[in-house]
């Protein structure tokens, strides 16, 4: 049956053939589901597939009809239209203007001279015209002929494209801005695609402005009718005081001064006076500037006036100064200074009072303006010696030692906070290298200590001096220093590029963080408690702890010399110091402290004493039956000790 035709009649269904499920037409790649063309028809028969590769159906779907159908019957040609028919009449019509130099006038230095540009789209040619002034007495009229104007030496000529509004363009050397067009140009370059530019304003040509100006109708002023001797008879000796103060601290040595100005009404002149303060190191010069008429602005004359061989007169000076020029709280410039009017005399408030109606005079406060002192600039840390230390010689001039808290170092004298650590280094060398981290309580500074250890090939010993180690990634100028409440078991410590874990510590220092649990974290104290196996109630000897033993004859007095001897020790030199001790425990300033202070004072200094040396302690500092010890008798004990 395969090789009948497939004609009506010779198609039969194959009597064997079990399997009618239709093929899946979805793959999996890369855990997508994407689409594929089935392989295989109904029942798995393999379909007929096209043999053709995905460029050769690309280049069959781009034939185009005409291979098939053969070519379409060609349109008729459009008719010829010639450019001189269709750009007859359409001309582009640019707005101008060229400077005209002027030579030998002493009147005028260049002439503006307005132009109209013409382009002619049917040729591509340009004709510029100047529009005729009357009486210009300049020959007018058309510029430049109706041609093609060379653009460059290549032979390229002039084209409307190349034209635009706020250029300059160049006809045969002489150079000409447009500035504007008609309506009819700009929709015809927006048409072609081309942004027109803004419109300029024509500049004013000072000759023509002169002419127009000569033109206009004069007018004149009569002189005034005021009467220069009933001006003096009414207003001789009758003076405006003001007070002025001349700010010059802007200067190098400027100071704020106080001035009077002094304005006559008989003649408008004025002259301002120095304020003379004793002992205020200036020569007796009292007039700063003497009396006249003084101009407001000197330099606002015509720059043909021959200042070098001539005077001011008052054909040159357009305007003096007047009273209603010196108003409280105003700053006037007088030949280059600045003077701050910042109050006046009664005789003057009553003459603005008449004159001009005003009422109201708010005195300036001036005095307690101040030249701004510059700030001290602390220079950068030089990395010599200690951060303080180095401070210290850009406070004064003679370095002074940094001072110390010495109330910190007596209550925490003889503490250390002891911690076990070890080295976190990647060579093999450091691994399992034990260190003993000491923290001094007093000034905040750290000893490194590593254990000798026998054939270990590592010589220990003092691995880092006394000092105050900051924290990693801390400026030089504000370091942040390792404290107490950052040594905690499990914490990495960064000591100058070295990094060591702390895995135990002393018994002292969980003692020490549960008498100050408020200045550490909760969870600290609990890892400490952990590893060392003790809590706050646990029974076990405490160093400083009560002694009870059974004293020997002689023993009482030994002890006492001994604790005597052991407060020396503590370097309190100093009434100062001593006072400051004493305020420190006289909490109820009631000017004495009990037998528990200063039992409280040997404890801090780690002197554990019994009851039987305190009091013999306390007898020798006091005669109080109470056993109260007053300011006296402390300064005494400690000076005498």
């Amino acid at each position: 049956m395969e090789g009948l035709p497939f004609l009506p009649g010779n198609s039969f269904s194959d009597p064997a053939k079990s399997r009618y499920h239709l093929p899946h037409t979805l793959g999996y790649q890369n855990g997508y589901a994407l689409q594929k063309r089935p392989e295989l028809g109904v029942g798995g028969v393999p379909l007929p597939k096209n043999q053709l590769s995905e460029e050769e159906l690309d280049e069959l779907a781009n034939f185009k009809p005409t291979l098939t159908y053969g070519q379409a019957k060609q349109a008729p040609p459009s008719d010829f239209v010639p450019a001189h028919v269709a750009w007859d009449k359409k001309v582009l019509l640019f707005r101008g203007y060229f400077k005209q130099t002027v030579h030998e006038s002493p009147g005028e230095y260049f002439r503006v001279r307005p132009v109209n540009i013409y382009y002619y789209l049917e040729d591509d040619s340009i004709s510029v015209v100047e529009p005729h002034v009357e009486n210009s007495g300049m020959p007018q009229g058309k510029l430049i002929k109706r041609q093609r104007l060379p653009k460059n030496d290549q032979g390229d000529n002039w084209h409307w494209k190349d034209i635009n509004l706020g250029q300059n363009i160049t006809f045969y050397g002489k150079v000409f801005h447009i500035t504007d067009c008609d309506q009819w140009t700009r929709d015809f370059l927006d048409s072609e695609g081309i942004v027109v530019n803004e419109p300029e304003q024509l500049p004013l040509d000072p000759y023509t402005e002169e002419r127009r100006v000569r033109a206009e109708l004069r007018t004149y002023e009569t002189p005034s009718s005021f009467d220069k001797l009933k001006q003096f008879l009414e207003l001789d000796r009758k003076v405006l005081r003001f007070f002025c103060a001349w700010d010059d601290r802007d200067s190098m040595f400027g100071q704020m001064r106080p001035f009077i100005l002094h304005y006559y009404l008989v003649d408008d002149t004025l002259e301002i006076r120095e304020v003379r303060e004793p002992n205020d190191g200036r020569d007796p010069f009292p007039v700063l500037i003497g009396r006249h008429k003084v101009p407001k602005d000197r330099y606002n004359v015509e720059s043909s006036f021959p200042g070098v061989v001539m005077e001011l007169t008052n054909n040159e000076i357009k305007e003096y100064f007047t009273p209603r020029d010196f108003m409280i709280g105003e700053t006037v410039y007088i030949y280059g200074r600045r003077f701050l009017i910042y109050d006046c005399d009664n005789f003057t408030k009553a003459f603005f009072y008449q004159n001009f109606g005003i009422s109201d005079f708010p005195t300036v406060d001036v005095k307690g303006r101040a030249k701004d002192v510059p700030k001290m600039e602390i220079p950068p840390y030089n990395q010599f010696g200690s951060l303080e230390d180095s401070l210290q010689s850009c406070l004064s001039l003679i370095p002074q030692p940094p001072k110390k808290d010495f109330i910190k170092m007596l209550e925490n004298d003889h503490k250390v906070l002891r911690f076990e650590a070890i080295l976190d280094s990647v060579k093999p060398e450091d691994k399992g290298r034990r260190f003993i981290l000491s923290y001094r309580l007093a000034d905040d500074m750290m000893t490194i200590y590593e254990p000798p250890v026998r054939n270990s090939g590592i010589i220990g010993g003092k691995f880092l001096e006394r000092t105050r180690v900051a924290k990693p990634n801390s400026t030089p100028d504000r370091p942040v220093y390792y404290g107490p409440a950052d040594l905690c078991l499990g914490s990495t410590i960064e000591v100058f590029k070295h990094r060591f874990v702390i895995t135990n510590a002393d018994e002292y220092v969980l003692k020490y963080m549960e008498e100050h649990s408020s200045q550490f974290p909760e969870t600290t104290i609990n890892s400490l408690r952990a590893t060392l196996g003790k809590g706050a109630s646990a029974q076990e000897t405490v160093k400083g702890g009560d002694m009870r033993v059974k004293r020997a004859p002689g023993d009482l007095e030994n002890l006492v010399r001994e604790v005597k001897a052991q407060l020396k020790k503590i370097a309190i030199t100093g009434r100062q110091r001593i006072d400051d001790l004493f305020l420190k425990y006289d909490t109820d300033r009631s000017g004495y402290i009990d037998k528990d202070k200063l039992k409280y004072i040997c404890k801090q200094i780690q002197l554990p004493l019994d009851d039987d040396v305190m009091d013999a302690l306390v007898a020798q500092c006091t005669r109080d039956a109470e056993g109260k010890i007053s300011l006296e008798d402390f300064r005494t004990f400690f000076e005498s000790t």
